[in-house]
């Protein structure tokens, strides 16, 4: 074990000593979600904003094709070993992902694993302040369909499984404290989640064709995710566009009714996927449309920022995993497509940040950015050969 790794366990075994217990070990500060660590990093950070960004160059040695200045690198592949000082083998199908900021000046990225029949999860990349990998190992285990998810501004991961009756569980991304179970997010087909603290309230995607759109609101405040209440979006239409108003779960069991048809109307979404929240707005994607939505949390409207079907120029295709710079451009990973993940601009221009070639089986997940945002992380899930096993986990970074 690394002198660092010793040095954060006595940390922790010091806040356990003084009596201070679960979630409340995250507002330490030792380890912060990556945007919000983001402003004790100096610098431009390459990722800050992508609207500078050049043409796509030919494939390098990995098999991505990157802009000009950039360059790629294999942090993890499914089925190896990741460091000599680790028992941990990366996990299959990896998909959606997060980074956490570290006050040494090092992260984590969090990545899912989709495998069904409990073999899913979620494994965790440790980084030192110089960008090696140092640690791997499991923060879930033994759970299903580990999709997408969502991190959360106090420190933690939202890890969503994506099947009937599937949930979200809360993960420490050091993977010393037990994940937790959380029951209140509801029981459906998790895709992705998005934390409001404005308004106290994560927004949940659902990855069915009539899925709903939720939102869960902590009456006591965030981070409680256990006193609160279950909503789904009904969609209303008037001569100023559309309109989303919010009625309230009964049962985020779904015992017996699934929680999209408890409440008549709800709005039906086709495939949710992922989910964000910039500037007072909540970004979506839906891949059975190929749509990029944007629902304003102040007014209520809700808008169609891109749509496949009647873009002049649809370069982007079988939406998926997504997150948003600093400056606001929306970045979606395509699932199939062209395997290629395509900002949309603030000014609604489609820009190609990358593309794998020779890989046309799988799909591209778990985009992130770490806290300088001089890199970014993202998985192929299944590689070469279409299969989970043969997943791959990269670093772009800038030269």
């Amino acid at each position: 074990m690394s002198k660092l790794i010793e040095e954060r366990l006595q940390k922790r075994r010091q806040f356990l000593q003084m009596g201070i217990t679960g979630i409340g070990l995250f507002a330490t500060g030792l380890f912060s979600p990556a945007g919000i660590a983001a402003s004790r990093h100096e610098g431009a950070g390459a990722f800050r904003t992508v609207s500078s960004f050049g043409p796509l160059q030919a494939p390098d040695e990995n098999g991505i094709m990157l802009p000009p200045g950039f360059r790629s690198r294999i942090v993890a592949r499914s089925s190896d070993r990741v460091v000599a000082n680790s028992d941990y083998v990366w996990h299959a199908s990896p998909d959606g992902g997060a980074c956490f900021a570290a006050e040494d000046g090092g992260w984590i990225y969090v990545s899912n694993s989709e495998e069904s029949n409990g073999k899913g999860g979620v494994g965790a990349l440790r980084f030192n302040a110089n960008g090696r990998v140092i640690d791997a190992y499991s923060i879930l285990a033994e759970t299903s369909r580990n999709c997408a998810g969502g991190a959360t501004p106090w420190g933690t991961w939202l890890s969503c499984e994506e099947f009937d009756q599937g949930q979200v569980w809360e993960c420490d991304p050091t993977g010393e404290q037990a994940p937790r179970l959380r029951k209140m997010l509801g029981a459906f087909s998790h895709e992705a989640a998005a934390v409001d603290l404005h308004n106290d309230c994560i927004y949940l995607t659902e990855d069915v064709p009539d899925g709903g759109l939720y939102r869960y609101v902590s009456e006591g405040g965030l981070p409680d995710l256990e006193n609160g209440i279950l909503e789904v979006a009904v969609k209303t239409d008037s001569e100023d566009g559309e309109f989303l108003h919010w009625h309230r779960v009964e049962d985020p069991s779904a015992e017996l009714v699934p929680t999209r048809y408890q409440v008549a109307d709800s709005a039906e979404f086709d495939g949710g996927e992922g989910i964000a929240v910039y500037d007072g707005k909540v970004y979506f994607v839906t891949k059975g449309d190929n749509r990029i939505w944007c629902y304003d949390t102040a007014t209520q409207r809700i808008d169609i920022l891109y749509d496949a079907e009647n873009h002049p120029d649809p370069i982007l295709t079988g939406v998926d995993n997504m997150l948003i710079t600093p400056r606001g451009d929306v970045l979606v990973a395509e699932d199939g497509g062209d395997m290629q993940i395509v900002a949309l601009t603030p000014d609604r221009r489609l820009l190609p940040l990358l593309q794998i070639v020779d890989q046309d089986r799988s799909e591209i997940c778990g985009p992130a950015f770490d806290p300088s945002f001089q890199r970014m992380y993202f998985s192929s899930q299944n590689g070469k050969t279409g299969r989970g096993e043969d997943g791959i986990t990269y670093e772009i970074s800038a030269r």
